[in-house]
């Protein structure tokens, strides 16, 4: 069930149904993140692969045919049974003579500077205006310590970058995490290839830790060796090759969020069949927020249930699962008390300013938000119907759905945003039905 054919996702706007209590199993479909990894791993590889259960949406998509552009690998995107299939060309990874664009796809972008440092010639990668407002100076202070010259075409830290490569020595360097994880992800991979070891030092704290965990698993199944201390200093020595083959991704932790948010606010049950307590995705912890606020829950190995129960607001810090921050904030609407969602400054430079629109959009459904640069307080009450803006993002668009299954009159404006990572969101969302 890809989606992609779904008539929603060119809709102005649509208008959710409300839904009475749920039991179901929901069948999520491929980690974006997972599939991200796998992609760069595999178009870097230099051998043939096969991922299977990956999530094709508009960034995994942007990003496939943006590793084709350096010459060195060809993809196969077979929709309909979620697989992606690499083959290499024999030929030298080099810089493509067009600009390589990725639409708002983040993840891809900061993965393709490092990589960019890998080819020969100049590459230069941009993205929708969004994109381009994105902040990308910390991966591009970083770089020419291993050797790789990338700037900011405007001068402003943002894309268009323009990366020159065919120079990726190595060697020693340092990087700020404190506003994205993806830049020590994007060197890691791309250090696999280096002429020589490569040791990154993260120089402040680095936030969204999970999703380093995430990259690290991906290199290990690879067969790719990384010494750390904590997440203070990584280390990837040089020689090294991935072993490439066949891939499966597990279900997307981001995306089960919307299904379990459900089953909290609306009554009854939901489980997420195949991801479970080793699942090194951070947005997992969502199901542990969701039963402190009163919800049972229950995490096996290979699945998650969240059953409803009385909810009540309570205060969180989700600085290791920024991007379940909408679905949370969905369920505190309808808590009783006061939710305080503390260190999510990075949701402030994601496809939207995230805490601002959450905050706006709720204000509009008659709940109060308290908003903060860094936190946001929701007092639950009761939400009525309203016209839900969007902001181009996914998430806003996926969230506000979510509590129009509750809430009568709530109309989504451009539906077809849920492309971006979850295409057959609008499928499965009638699937509760």
């Amino acid at each position: 069930m890809s989606g992609i054919n779904d008539p929603r996702l060119k809709a102005d706007e649509l208008t959710v149904e409300t839904l009475a209590a749920i039991d179901h199993d929901v069948k999520v479909l491929g980690s974006k993140s997972y599939t991200n990894r796998q992609i760069a791993v595999a178009a870097l590889s230099g051998k043939e692969g096969v991922i299977d259960g990956a999530l094709l949406s508009d960034d995994t998509v942007f990003f496939t045919r943006a590793v084709e552009s350096f010459g060195h690998v060809s993809a196969e995107i077979d929709h309909e049974n979620n697989r992606i299939s690499f083959t290499p060309t024999g030929k030298p990874m080099v810089a493509p003579p067009e600009e390589i664009y990725v639409g708002g796809a983040g993840t891809p972008l900061r993965f393709l500077i490092s990589m960019a440092g890998l080819a020969e010639g100049t590459t230069t990668i941009t993205g929708n205006a969004r994109m381009q407002e994105r902040p990308f100076g910390d991966l591009l202070a970083a770089l020419p310590g291993l050797g790789v010259d990338a700037v900011a075409v405007r001068g402003n830290g943002s894309p268009p970058i323009r990366v020159t490569g065919g120079n990726f020595n190595g060697g020693k360097t340092k990087i700020s995490g404190a506003v994205s994880s993806q830049y020590t992800s994007s060197l890691l991979i791309s250090s696999v290839l280096a002429k020589q070891d490569t040791e990154i030092e993260i120089v402040d704290e680095l936030v969204s830790k999970p999703y380093v965990e995430m990259t690290l698993a991906t290199l290990a199944e690879h067969g790719i060796t990384v010494e750390r201390d904590g997440y203070r200093w990584f280390k990837v020595p040089a020689g090294q090759s991935f072993k490439g083959g066949h891939a499966v991704v597990e279900p997307d932790a981001s995306g089960l969020s919307y299904f379990i948010a459900a089953a909290a606010i609306l009554g009854g049950r939901v489980t997420i069949p195949g991801i479970g307590s080793t699942s090194h995705q951070g947005d997992v912890g969502l199901v542990e927020v969701l039963g402190r606020m009163g919800a049972h829950t229950e995490i096996t190995e290979n699945s998650v249930t969240v059953k409803a129960g009385e909810l009540r607001g309570i205060e969180v810090d989700m600085d290791a699962m920024p991007d379940v921050v909408p679905s949370l904030a969905a369920v505190a609407a309808f808590a009783e008390g006061r939710t305080h969602i503390t260190n999510i400054a990075s949701l402030r430079v994601k496809e939207c300013d995230r805490i601002a629109a959450v905050t706006t959009e709720l204000r509009k459904m008659g709940i109060t938000v308290d908003e903060y640069d860094d936190a946001m307080t929701i007092h639950g009450g009761t939400p009525h119907a309203a016209v839900i803006d969007t902001y181009d993002d996914h998430r806003i668009a996926m969230t506000f759905a979510v509590m129009g299954l509750r809430t009568p009159g709530v109309v989504i404006k451009d539906p077809g945003c849920v492309a971006k990572s979850f295409p057959a969101f609008w499928q499965t969302l009638d699937s509760l039905r």
